[in-house]
Order: C-alpha cells, then sequence, then structure tokens
C-alpha cells in the first residue's frame, strides 16, 4: 500500500520539491508569505500518493481544500513517513498530513489538530487458513509498516510471536503474500485499496483490531496557527466539503462522528 515516495520534479498544480530545511513559520508569517508548507508522504494510496507524477489521495483535497478556506495556496514536500515527526520538530514544515494517528508518544513531540477522518488497523491474510481474527494471531508473525501505531498495536495482541517491520506498507504486503509473514495490518482502508488493486492476491481482510483517529500534525506551541487550521477543519465539516471528499475516494464519509 505504502508506495516507497517518489521525490518527482513539479507537478500542476501542486509543487512537489525536496530542499534545504526552512523554518516553520507563525501565523503572521505564513499569512504574509501566502502560502504554506506542508509535507506528506506520497505513499498511502488512497490518502497520499501519486498518479504518474501527480501527487493526489484524500488528504492531498483535504490539505488542498483548507489552504483555500484559509486563502493560501500549497507547497509540498514528500517525505518518508518515518521522518515527519522529526521534521516537523526541526521547523522544516508548517504542518505534515499523512495519516498520523494520535497516541501520547506522539503528541510529547508535535501538536495533533482535530481529527480530519477516523479508521482502524484492519488484518488481512490469506484467504485459505490465514489468521484473520485477533484470537488467530496468537503464535503467528504479523507484517506492518516501520514508525507507525500499527506496530504499537500489534505488539499488543495476546499471543503474537513476532512483529516484523517494513519501509513501506507495500512491502509488507508483499511479504504476506510470500509467507514470509502470516498477516499484515494496516490501516482498513488502505488495506480495502490494496486488495481491490490486486485481486488475483489470495489475500482478503479480516477483523478490525483497533480504532484510529487521525490528524495533521505541526510543531508544538504554535496556537494562532492551529486554531487557524482547526476553524477551517470546522468550516470544511460544516458546509460538506469534508463528507464530499470522503466520498470521491471511498464512497462513504469516513471523518469521525
Amino acid at each position: 500500500m505504502r508506495f516507497i515516495a517518489k521525490l518527482l520534479s513539479a507537478v500542476i498544480p501542486l509543487s512537489i520539491m525536496i530542499s534545504a530545511p526552512v523554518q516553520a513559520r507563525d501565523w503572521a508569517s505564513i499569512e504574509k508569505s501566502g502560502k504554506i508548507i506542508a509535507a506528506t508522504e506520497g505513499a498511502f494510496a488512497p490518502f497520499n500518493y501519486y498518479e504518474g507524477t501527480t501527487l493526489t489521495g484524500y488528504e492531498v483535497d483535504v490539505a488542498e481544500a483548507l489552504a483555500a478556506k484559509l486563502g493560501m495556496k500549497l507547497e509540498w514536500h514528500a517525505v518518508p513517513f518515518d521522518s515527519q515527526l522529526a521534521a516537523v520538530r526541526q521547523d522544516r514544515f508548517d504542518f505534515a498530513i499523512a495519516s498520523h494517528g494520535y497516541t501520547k508518544e506522539r503528541a510529547k513531540a508535535v501538536d495533533f489538530a482535530n481529527q480530519h477522518y477516523c479508521t482502524g488497523g484492519t488484518i488481512a491474510a490469506a484467504k485459505d487458513g490465514g489468521p484473520l481474527t485477533a484470537d488467530a494471531l496468537k503464535g503467528k508473525t504479523v507484517g506492518v509498516q516501520l514508525a507507525t501505531s500499527y506496530f504499537d498495536a500489534a505488539k499488543k495482541l495476546p499471543g503474537v510471536k513476532e512483529v516484523k517491520t517494513y519501509k513501506a506498507d507495500p512491502e509488507a504486503f508483499a511479504a504476506l503474500k510470500a509467507k514470509k509473514v502470516d498477516a499484515w495490518i494496516s490501516d482498513k482502508f488502505t488495506i480495502m485499496e490494496t486488495l481491490n488493486k490486486n485481486t488475483d492476491s489470495g489475500v482478503v481482510s479480516g477483523e478490525q483490531v483497533f480504532v484510529e483517529k487521525v490528524s495533521l500534525i505541526m510543531r508544538k506551541n504554535n496556537k494562532e496557527f492551529m486554531d487557524k487550521v482547526n476553524q477551517a477543519l470546522a468550516d470544511l465539516a460544516k458546509d460538506g466539503t469534508l463528507k464530499t471528499i470522503s466520498e470521491k475516494y471511498f464512497k462513504q464519509d469516513i471523518t469521525c462522528k
């Protein structure tokens, strides 16, 4: 699912670039510049991914709508997921939006905006005889993406023999198909997207093992900018924009109720 981020040339209308670190800014500086400098992974379909050289996905659309609500343009940077918290702490970006589920440990490093969707970690395994419930994972090996909340959740499941980490979800999915792991745990919508695109894989989705609330992240104590972002998100929910974007990618409303 999570394809290794392609660091590609600029595309229209999004500006995709990797550059030297930039200083994270307060709202006055952002407003004066007319643009928000944002990070995503570009490797987690259907939330943020590439179609050819074009960055797209649910979270890309949400961020674009948020920026428009604030009267800003977006400058996108593609950054591996496991590097994003550190990059935000180093003030390289104004925010990162890449399916960050809230955890107490992450909240020590960055601030979380209000949630833009709710989801859950789901098991995927072989249709014939694979472990498709939490109970069936006892004594089994599970594959997950490195530095994600799915790793922490999988480690807490009773009786799991081993949790193996992979740089990106497509590698975990490939490991499952190659029988290097017994199951794969990731976001339920990403698993659905992956299996819809790989109907001959012999893999099916199973039980959801935990619930996750997802937000964009920014450096700590940037209160005025956070307030602006949260108000924009509230406005997008109220006017139906978030629902419309959800239905575009998922044929259902995935915003938190």
